[in-house]
């Protein structure tokens, strides 16, 4: 008797389609919670009279907790397993999503960080699990499509929030009244999440283990180094670091950009709906200018849209073209866009900004998988070194806000425009670093 091969059936002939529909609304929450927190940066910077270097603490804040969590979710959750971990996970997303109503009442900044670090904390327990649970639901052949398939929702999340984030943050209210009703939106995803809870509670989530990778002698010879002697992991760590930096600072200093940067649109176009109607712009000095309800919207319609066509096309391109090579001409690519944001060219500097979510696309995944490449029985703490890298979205984001609180927000992109270059540097050199020649077929799946 042959055995089932659907797309989520198991080789005992269970169908993990219920299961895997419960993990992908994972998947979309994590996205929608970044994606709100990605445009809260100018809100308090306006009511709370923060520089732009200050405002990037909610970076810091955010990626402390994915950097503190690292660890300890991955060690948890073998400990527990999948579904105690994910339970856990969602339970302390809610706690600081809930947070956010006395955080509201307080009104100083610390008590806003705390809740978004907590946030992180509890989205690192589900992106640890979700991701490699995907894979282990069905046919080994197929993983890639399941975990493509929970991509979808992810992107959907992406652009879902800011949108959401936008409404409360920037309406039509007056700063106060806007600023009062901040708790609101994290109280329906408290809401949201806590049922979440129970239903995985009372789901079964079974404990599959992944099937051993067999390895070849070369990557075992590899893997009987000293970690940190492996060249193409070292230079993965610092790549992802000033990776992680690069997308953290344009995606939160994106509305200030947009606010600050961005040509009149002309009364032409002031009520359309990429803008969110005629609330999305203002009269300035005589013309028509988005302001940061409209720029929320382009992030939403354009800067994440354009960000998840690059995760499905990449896909297609990673399976004909060596990782190495992507990565580099990507990101050299970026760092070239950078330059003409700093350059003021007008639109051709806007149109740069968005093209840049496109060619950011691959790069968490790729920088990934290159750098755990051939590590034998070492990958996993390999893996825990690089996601701990993210901590280049705390730290360089401020640099990227003293920039623009010195200069300006155009003269700011001087920052990504330096992580870009070494990433793409690491790109080109990975067959030096790694003595193979290159590795076809990475998937775009997973990143932050």
């Amino acid at each position: 008797m042959s055995k089932p091969t659907g797309l989520f059936r198991g080789p005992d002939g269970q169908n993990y389609l219920l299961t895997f529909s419960l993990i992908t609304s994972l998947f979309f929450l994590w996205a929608m919670c970044n994606g709100m927190i990605d445009v809260m940066d100018k809100h308090f910077q306006d009511y709370l009279h923060l520089s732009k270097r200050q405002s990037a603490w909610v970076q810091f804040a955010h990626y402390l907790g994915y950097f503190l969590m690292a660890l300890p979710a991955g060690w948890l959750a073998r400990k527990i397993g999948y579904k105690g971990g994910i339970i856990g996970g969602l339970l302390m997303v809610a706690a600081g999503c809930l947070w956010f109503i006395p955080a509201t009442q307080i009104s100083t900044f610390w008590a806003f960080l705390l809740g978004v670090c907590v946030i992180a904390m509890g989205l690192t327990f589900l992106e640890t699990i979700a991701n490699p649970y995907t894979t282990v639901l069905g046919p080994p052949q197929y993983a890639a499509v399941r975990i493509n398939i929970a991509q979808t929702f992810n992107g959907v999340g992406w652009i879902l929030g800011p949108i959401i984030g936008g409404m409360f943050f920037y309406s039509e209210k007056s700063l106060e009244e806007a600023h009062q009703s901040l708790w609101i939106p994290y109280a329906g995803v408290a809401a949201a999440v806590l049922v979440l809870a129970v239903v995985f509670f009372f789901a079964k989530i079974p404990d599959i283990q992944p099937t051993e990778t067999v390895h070849t002698d070369e990557d075992n010879a590899r893997a009987a180094r000293p970690l940190w002697s492996n060249r193409h992991f070292a230079g993965a760590v610092l790549a992802q670091f000033v990776y992680v930096a690069a997308q953290a600072g344009i995606f939160s200093f994106f509305i200030n950009y947009i606010v600050a940067e961005v040509p009149s649109v002309g009364e032409s176009l002031s009520s359309s709906w990429m803008f969110g109607g005629q609330r999305g712009v203002e009269i300035r000095d005589g013309g028509w200018f988005v302001n940061e309800s409209g720029a929320t919207k382009l992030l939403a319609y354009f800067g994440f849209t354009l960000f998840l066509l690059g995760r499905f096309t990449g896909s297609g391109l990673l399976s004909r073209v060596a990782a190495h090579k992507a990565l580099g001409t990507y990101a050299a690519i970026n760092a070239v866009l950078m330059l003409l944001i700093t350059l003021k060219l007008g639109w051709v500097s806007v149109f740069s900004v968005f093209l840049s979510f496109f060619f950011m696309s691959i790069m968490f995944p790729t920088i990934f998988a290159l750098g755990i490449h051939g590590l034998g029985a070492k990958t996993k703490l390999a893996s825990s070194f690089i996601v701990m890298a993210i901590m280049g979205g705390a730290i360089m984001p401020k640099l990227m806000g003293w920039l623009g609180d010195t200069y300006n927000m155009s003269i700011g992109f001087a920052m990504p425009a330096g992580c870009f270059l070494v990433v793409a540097i690491y790109g080109f050199i990975w067959p030096r670093l790694s003595g193979s020649p290159g590795l076809v077929g990475v998937k775009t799946q997973g990143g932050h």
